[in-house]
């Protein structure tokens, strides 16, 4: 089975009835209120790695699943209100327009990093997880970037860096850890992955993961090394 087939199957398989990706408790400082929640949709959108960026002393496909692959994210500006200087999936507010989530993804993406929409195929639909500090029920949607198109930081007013990470780094348990935030007397704690541009942890390291754990990929790693959240 190919990692494509792999990636497929997986997101048919959370296509279902009670499906959860990700559990609202033990990470979020408030609830979501159901009534006033916006609908948004984020795009993970994984493709083969160039031959040129693959490093051949890394561990070959029978070691490390999906290590000629990688992902696409943004980082966001440090002058926004919501979630500055984060790395996120590209996405955002699902607009009257769209389609459906699949197409207010692909929008998004395109509108942040220049990629074409034309490269890629949609996987499916993952379950909605909900994000109560923004008040937004978001949509993962699993793509696949079987055209690639170059990419960049369209408007630096909303992303600061466009950029993608391998997935052998994110999987490499030596760049994993567990982002820490204290506020209030509660105490957040979501996976972290430390890449070269950044620290991606919260609500996308928490999306990345639970997809390694879907997928069966997660390599075993110290849960109890620390860092503090980079706010």
């Amino acid at each position: 089975m190919t990692v494509y087939d792999e990636l497929a199957a997986w997101a048919k398989s959370m296509d279902r009835p009670g499906a959860t990706l990700v559990r609202p408790s033990g990470w979020q400082f408030a609830r979501l209120d159901p009534a006033r929640a916006r609908r948004a949709a984020v795009l993970i959108l994984v493709g083969p790695r160039a031959p040129s960026a693959r490093d051949p002393e890394r561990a070959g496909p029978d070691d490390i699943p999906g290590c000629d692959l990688d992902i696409l994210f943004v980082m966001r500006a440090s002058s926004l209100s919501n979630h500055p200087g984060q790395v996120a999936f590209p996405g955002g507010t699902i607009d009257p327009g769209d389609a459906d989530e699949g197409a207010a993804a692909l929008r998004e993406a395109r509108e942040e990093t220049g990629v074409d929409p034309d490269g890629i195929e949609i996987l499916g639909l993952l379950p909605e997880v909900g994000l109560p500090v923004s008040n937004f029920m978001v949509t993962p949607v699993l793509g696949w970037w079987a055209e690639q198109s170059p990419t960049h930081a369209v408007d630096t007013a909303e992303s600061e860096l466009v950029f993608r990470a391998p997935v052998s780094t994110l999987l490499d348990p030596v760049h994993r850890r567990t982002a820490v935030v204290r506020r209030d007397g509660f105490v957040s704690r979501t996976p972290a992955f430390l890449v070269p541009e950044a620290v991606i942890w919260g609500f996308t390291a928490m999306l990345l993961d639970a997809m390694f754990e879907g997928l069966g990929w997660t390599r075993a790693w110290d849960r109890s090394r620390e860092i503090p959240a980079p706010l």
